[in-house]
């Protein structure tokens, strides 16, 4: 089965509506029939968290922490191996720390990360980007 990272920019675009939207729908309608598995570092789901807020409202960032609890998205934590696997894409790349833990968790899960963020490209050599 497909293993899909989503980056803090990807959930964004879907609860925002942005161009692309329909893509991370579509993922989730698969994950939801058992065809793909889709994972969020639970340091990306921070960023969305704190996001929402800034934007919006302490209201709004619990409304969203909420809704994406009920999707079909494992938000894993960062534990000490994937911190390591992303301190060392921070180090290597010049990747947000942040995003370092969305390219390390796909690495470790063998998946692909769909994002909005076209820094991730610079490490698309080692790690599936899918571009939304």
């Amino acid at each position: 089965m497909k293993r899909i990272v989503l980056d803090a920019s990807a959930v964004m675009t879907f609860f925002d509506n942005r161009p692309g939207a329909d893509k991370v729908e579509e993922l989730i309608t698969l994950a939801i029939a058992g065809k793909r598995e889709l994972f969020m570092s639970v340091v990306n789901w921070g960023e969305v968290y704190y996001s929402v807020w800034r934007a919006h409202g302490q209201q709004a960032a619990a409304k969203v922490a909420s809704e994406v609890g009920q999707l079909p998205i494992e938000v894993v934590n960062a534990d000490l191996e994937l911190t390591r696997v992303a301190a060392s894409f921070r180090a290597e790349h010049k990747l947000p720390y942040a995003d370092c833990f969305a390219v390390g968790l796909a690495q470790l899960k063998k998946a692909e990360v769909l994002t909005s963020d076209r820094d991730f490209l610079a490490v698309g050599h080692r790690v599936n980007i899918a571009m939304i």
